[in-house]
């Protein structure tokens, strides 16, 4: 696969930087300053979902477990579902009200659980972030407040969020939910992620917003055997981030197939023709 770039195919975005890439191999189809820093907002859950993922698919975390809010998680402000102090939800909610609601609060407090604070949980993100290759960022928080330094591209969210759906693809039992509830039906969950419900194929991934970072977007999405990972950021409204995702999502659909030459032990026989 021959990457594009937005000078040789002009997609006419309004965002400030995307990426398209081939899921399986991490093939680039499309770029526009994909290497440009920008404030990711909550699409940094997508790095914490895979930190989380890990520790459940490794037996450190359970899904059946159950997680106690600290007065700090308590407190996030953002998008959160308004979790009390010492109030405790178990990991499957926790994980449906991050990737539906955005939750600040819930993902604060898995990332306390898991490594004991915030801190270290962040230094685990970026530690991660460089064994991925991830060059352009790095992470000061979990939840993707506008905080200084705090920066990626949309290379790096394309890194993270293939690295989440390869190796651990049961993300995308909540990831494709578009509305769910929590607490007995007292509180309700709708996926921030409009694809969901309004493009054919979408497996997620992640939303993120605020007024300094604007409006960014992971977006994953499989056809015929084909996925594909579009990733939108620094882009001036909602609207436009879903139609920008869908703009990348329906060029790589319309001009590229995934084709198998053959498995990894398969047998590759030489005949001499002569």
């Amino acid at each position: 696969m021959e990457t594009v770039s937005d000078s040789e195919t002009d997609l006419k975005l309004q965002s400030d930087g995307a990426i398209l890439i081939e899921q399986s191999t991490g093939s680039v189809l499309y770029d526009h300053n994909a290497h440009e820093k920008f404030r990711p907002a909550s699409v940094t859950k997508v790095m914490s979902l895979l930190l989380i993922m890990e520790a459940i698919d490794n037996g450190e975390l359970k899904l059946t477990d159950n997680i106690s809010c600290s007065q700090n998680a308590s407190k996030m402000g953002g998008s959160q579902i308004w979790l009390e102090p010492d109030e405790s939800l178990t990991v499957e909610e926790m994980l449906k009200a991050i990737c539906l609601n955005s939750a600040n609060d819930c993902v604060y407090a898995l990332a306390e659980h898991l490594a004991g604070s915030e801190e270290e949980f962040v230094t685990r993100m970026n530690n991660k972030a460089k064994s991925l290759g991830m060059h352009d960022t790095t992470f000061k928080n979990c939840h993707g407040l506008d905080e200084d330094g705090h920066l990626t591209s949309s290379y790096d969210i394309a890194l993270m969020s293939r690295e989440l759906l390869i190796n651990h693809p049961s993300i995308t039992k909540y990831t494709t939910i578009y509305m769910d509830t929590l607490r007995d039906g007292k509180t309700q969950l709708v996926n921030t992620n409009k694809l969901v419900r309004n493009y054919n194929g979408t497996t997620g991934l992640k939303t993120g917003s605020t007024s300094l970072a604007l409006f960014n977007l992971s977006a994953s999405a499989t056809r015929d055997g084909l996925s594909l990972i579009a990733v939108i950021m620094h882009s001036p409204s909602g609207d436009i981030r879903f139609q920008e995702a869908q703009k990348l999502l329906n060029f790589g659909f319309s001009n590229f197939t995934n084709v198998s030459f053959g498995d990894k032990n398969d047998v590759v026989r030489y005949f001499d023709c002569k």
